[in-house]
Formats: C-alpha cells, structure tokens, sequence
C-alpha cells in the first residue's frame, strides 16, 4: 500500500468556537460550524460551501473524537459531499498554540481523519471509490488537512 498526495482542506471555522452542548451518555459534545473555506489539488480544486459542521465528542483525557459534514464546491461547478471521522488529541501544545494565536505544524499533535468522498458528478465519480486519510493541524480561524488516496503499492 502507498499513499498518493489527493487535496489541502481548508476550512473555515465559524463563530466563537465550538458550541458547547455539554455532556451527555457518549461524552462531552460540542458543535463547531464551518463557515466554508478552499481546497485544492493535483485533480480538484474550488470552495468549502458554508453551512457544513463538525460534531465533537470529547473524552476525560481530552481527545476529540469528529464527526464532520461538508459539501465541496469544485471550480467547474461539481458538487462533492465530503464527510470524515477523526482523531484528535487536544494536548497542551495544541492549547498553547492556539492562546498564542500561533499555526500548529503537521504532526505536532495526533491529528488524523478518514474522509470518505460522494458525488453523482461524472467528471468526479472517480472519487466514489477512493479510500483515504488525513493529517490535520490547526490554524487561526481555520484548520487544514492534507488528504491522501490509499493506493495498491
């Protein structure tokens, strides 16, 4: 198995920060807006609609367990759902950087997403059948993904 580089996801986040719903049977939930955002690629590039969300589950030791919900908007008009669990660690590092307004750098802390693509273009169908992974990090007003495709190595 290789990884074959696929997008940068950048999305923006919208409002304060994630709202706190507060605890529940599963964990903490909080709920973060996605006021929209770009991403590109080597094969597709264009918009992050505004409207999508993350809907977080936190655990006592601070890991974030994501639940997100976008729709992408390429530059020639297709339209791709785009939803992905995920893994964070909210560790010190990532609660320093943010205070201090500071980028994270990819891999400064546990960061990983399993995005899974839908769309009934043609052009883009090819991303029906795409089994991928992300690294993500945390930016000021936004957080970023790079995106790879697992290929047959």
């Amino acid at each position: 198995m290789k990884l074959e580089y696929l997008v940068t996801l950048n999305v923006e986040l919208g409002g304060k920060g994630p709202a706190p719903v507060g605890p529940g049977p599963f964990g903490t939930r909080l709920v973060a807006g996605a006021a929209g955002g770009t991403f590109h690629g080597p094969r597709l590039t264009g918009k992050v609609l505004p409207g999508g969300g993350d809907y977080i589950l936190t655990d006592e030791n601070g890991v974030w367990r994501l639940d997100v919900r976008l729709v992408l908007e390429t530059d020639d008009g297709a339209f791709i759902y785009l939803q992905y669990a995920g893994v964070l660690d909210m560790n010190d590092q990532i609660r320093k950087a943010r205070a201090a307004g500071r980028a994270m750098e990819f891999g400064e802390a546990y960061f990983m997403i399993q995005p899974r693509f839908e769309t009934g273009d043609p052009r883009y169908a090819w991303l029906n059948g795409v089994v991928s992974a992300g690294e993500g990090r945390i930016v000021p007003g936004k957080v970023e993904y790079k995106i790879y495709a697992l290929e047959n190595g």
